[in-house]
This record gives structure tokens, C-alpha cells and sequence, in this order.
């Protein structure tokens, strides 16, 4: 007996779709135990029937759920809304899910700013409208999948390494619950980092950091954050690694972004990492700006308009 699975995609860019696709030739192993009902990226399956003459949402009946991408118009709220009726268990695929992800960002303006920096230039016609027609309303701002639906799994990510989603579909599959890595980017870094108070300067990485050669084993390179380059791994939870456990970037000797969201579920990976700089004697106000620590986890509130000024 297999496991039926409907997927799908809403405020992403189907870089967890890939990755999907990335299990290589685990993906045999899973298409032996799974069978994908529903997946828009990866097969044509159209919402309102093949001929386009439905007049409802229609998206098979499945024991899993995949969604990835945020919550950002009406659209994307109405198949959240149909997954969440349709399949047994949902899991949250990629950190535009469970954070809001990039797209997020959107959420330090309200949709009328957003409207007129997209639209107006200094050259542009001023128009009377905004294109609307056929066209999904804007929601208020970019929501996380759980803000929205009753969320069961979370697998973060940007994207999710394929051994996650592997691990979690077969897991499922048994009827398991997928374990996924709960310790951060640093607890999983082997760069030498000499201790607290060392990192006197932070500086913007516009220049490479310190390192003898490209082949030089990572346990011998200075921990890049010490090397004064904002690396997010104190605040950031593991994974992007894979079962190889080495973080992606750090492997590259490029300092971690933050791409899988908090450690914690509930984590402000902006304060987090304000409060780990300001703990080593960093004067926060050198930092140029710092919106961008949220970079991938603006949604929950977390990232807000200004408050205009009366």
C-alpha cells in the first residue's frame, strides 16, 4: 500500500521542489512507497480541472501534505486552506513556510508603499489604478504557513536538504514522527573559535575572510563571526548540512545567512543575534542596518511597517 501525497507551492520560487528532486536516486526508493497525487511545480494537475471549466478548487484527498512557500494573497490562502481540508498530515516545506523566508521582508512596508516603489518610478505616468484584474488580492502582509492553517510538521530550509525530506517521507511512511536537528549552526561548525572576547570589529563581507587555501580543512580556519564577518550560525538552527552535518556556507567559507530560520520555533533570530554580538563587547550601532537578520524569518510579526509619522 502506498502513501498518497499532494504538494504545493505558494509565495515561493520552487527551490524546495528541486530539492525534491534532488534526493536523486533516493526519489526511486520514495515513488516505491509514495505516490504523488497533486504537484503543480513538477506535473501538470490544473486547480479548476484539466479544461478549466470547475467552478471549486479541486486537489485530491492525501494522507501528506506538502506546502512550501508563504501565505501572501488571497490565492495562495484558498489552496492553503484546501490542502489543510485534503491531506491528513500537512508539513511546512522550506523556510518561506515555517518563517516567511525572503519574500517576508516585504513585511517592514505596508502593500501601498510596496504598490508605488513596483509600479512608479520618477518617470513613470501616474495611473489612476493598479493592475488588478485577474490578479489575487494582497493579504495584509506575508505570512508563515502556521499563521494561517494548522500546521504538523516543519521541515526548514532554503531549500531543505533532500536528506531532511527523504528522512521525513520515509519516517512518515512507517508512521514515525521525522526528527529533525534541534542544536544550531555553531554546535555543528568545526572552525576554531579562540573565546569570548576576541571579535572586537564587525565588518560588511565585502572582502574574504582568512583562510590559507580553498582545500584547507575546516577545523583549522578561524570561526568566521570571530574573524569580525556577521555570521548567523549562534542563532540559526542546523541542518543545512544534510547527514554530512558540515553547514553549507561555512564549507565555502562563507559565512552563514540564516537560511534555515531560528533554532528555536518561537526564536527572533534579529534579537538573538543583536544580543550575541552585544555580549561580546560589539557596539551594535556599527552595524550598517539590521532588518537583514530577519532576512528569512519576517513572517510571525517579526518584521512590521514603521509607524508613519502624524
Amino acid at each position: 500500500m502506498t502513501v498518497k501525497v499532494a504538494s504545493e507551492w505558494l509565495n515561493a520560487c520552487s527551490g524546495c521542489e528541486i530539492s525534491i528532486l534532488d534526493m536523486g536516486e533516493r526519489l526511486l526508493q520514495v515513488l516505491e512507497l509514495v505516490e504523488f497525487v497533486h504537484i503543480p511545480a513538477l506535473m501538470d494537475h490544473k486547480y479548476f480541472g484539466q479544461l478549466g471549466d470547475g467552478r471549486e478548487i479541486e486537489i485530491p484527498e492525501a494522507e501528506v501534505g506538502i506546502i512550501s512557500g508563504g501565505v501572501r494573497n488571497e490565492e495562495h490562502l484558498e489552496v492553503a486552506h484546501e490542502m489543510r481540508k485534503k491531506c491528513g498530515v500537512i508539513i511546512a516545506l522550506g523556510t518561506c513556510a515555517t518563517h516567511g523566508g525572503i519574500p517576508a521582508l516585504s513585511n517592514s512596508y505596508d502593500n501601498a508603499e510596496i504598490l508605488e516603489r513596483y509600479y512608479r518610478t520618477e518617470t513613470t505616468d501616474r495611473e489612476d489604478a493598479y493592475p488588478h484584474q485577474g490578479i489575487p488580492p494582497l493579504l495584509d502582509a506575508c505570512y508563515a504557513l502556521d499563521e494561517r492553517i494548522k500546521v504538523d510538521i516543519m521541515l526548514p530550509g532554503c531549500p531543505p536538504h533532500p536528506d531532511h525530506i527523504f528522512a521525513a517521507l520515509a519516517a512518515l511512511v512507517e508512521g514515525d514522527t521525522p526528527v529533525l536537528p534541534e542544536k544550531s549552526v555553531c554546535d555543528t561548525c568545526p572552525t576554531v573559535r579562540k573565546g569570548k572576547g576576541e571579535l572586537k570589529d564587525i565588518r560588511r563581507f565585502l572582502q574574504a575572510p582568512a583562510y590559507t587555501a580553498a582545500d584547507e580543512p575546516l577545523d583549522k580556519m578561524r570561526c568566521l563571526l570571530e574573524q569580525g564577518m556577521v555570521c548567523m550560525g549562534p542563532v540559526t538552527r542546523a541542518g543545512c548540512g544534510g547527514d554530512a552535518v558540515h553547514p553549507r556556507c561555512i564549507s565555502a567559507r562563507v559565512p552563514c545567512r540564516g537560511c534555515y530560520g531560528p533554532v528555536s520555533r518561537g526564536g527572533n533570530q534579529r534579537l538573538d543575534m543583536l544580543n550575541a554580538l552585544a555580549s561580546n563587547g560589539i557596539d551594535i550601532r556599527s552595524l550598517p542596518e539590521n532588518v537583514s537578520l530577519l532576512r528569512f524569518s519576517g513572517a510571525h510579526r517579526q518584521l512590521r511597517p514603521k509607524r508613519k509619522e502624524t
